[in-house]
């Protein structure tokens, strides 16, 4: 372990049905010596620490919810915490740290301070669908979740599709998971049938998949996509 503070960032199966073999032998390495957590979910959190073998005891001064809605104050907490212990992580929901997943502001502290910080190797349901789709992963663009309002989801949607065919540039975006349905079907109505989507659903999951195919051709077969985490991507 680091003699001087260090944070580590600590990926996370991206399901429960996902096996430990996604993530890397480092984690299993550190995970009994780190002192303090940081979890967007603390129940989860420990679900998750207790399945790799975590066997220390979980306290009030040991395990932090850090989400969206950590305050700057919180955050100046947490990194006086950083300076006096050697040993503490952020620990995704699902994936990577500060990837689609709150830690970023810790993180950008922790460096203000001269705090190290050390990345760890897991899975990435966006770059994994990335790797997969078959689009240029030399220039691409992740822009989270689309406007929830119809008409300028639409708008959105056919932006990144022209600008993908245009540009050869991959744009990926995500949905809230009971959203799914409804932004396929925003595709279908707005978009050139002619152009490519890469859908990467419950990727590491027994039941995940990634395919890239035409437009018209997933409208004649529709996925299921309901409540399914998954990942949409335009490219060329």
């Amino acid at each position: 372990m680091q003699a001087n503070p260090c944070l580590y960032l600590f990926p996370s199966s991206l399901s429960d049905d996902a096996g430990k073999e996604w993530l890397c032998a480092k984690e299993f390495e550190l995970l009994d010596a780190i002192d303090i957590w940081f979890a967007e979910n603390e129940r989860t959190a420990r679900r998750f620490l207790r399945s790799l073998g975590y066997k220390r005891e979980f306290t009030e001064s040991n395990l932090f919810k850090l989400d969206k809605d950590t305050t700057a104050v919180e955050l100046e907490a947490f990194v006086k915490l950083l300076l006096s212990n050697s040993n503490a992580a952020i620990l995704s929901e699902a994936g990577c740290p500060g990837i689609a997943d709150p830690g970023s502001e810790l993180v950008k502290r922790a460096h203000r301070e001269g705090i190290e910080v050390v990345a760890l190797p897991g899975p990435s349901s966006i770059l994994l669908a990335l790797m997969a789709s078959g689009f240029s992963g030399q220039q691409f663009t992740f822009h989270g979740y689309l406007p929830i309002d119809s008409v300028q989801r639409k708008s959105k949607l056919k932006q990144l599709e022209q600008d993908a065919n245009a540009s050869g540039s991959s744009h990926l975006f995500i949905e809230t998971p009971y959203r799914n349905e409804q932004i396929l079907q925003s595709i279908f109505d707005c978009c050139n049938g002619e152009s490519l989507l890469c859908i990467a659903a419950n990727l590491t999951s027994p039941s995940g998949f990634c395919k890239t195919k035409k437009i018209s051709d997933w409208k004649i077969e529709i996925p299921h996509l309901h409540k399914i985490p998954t990942v949409f991507i335009f490219g060329k």
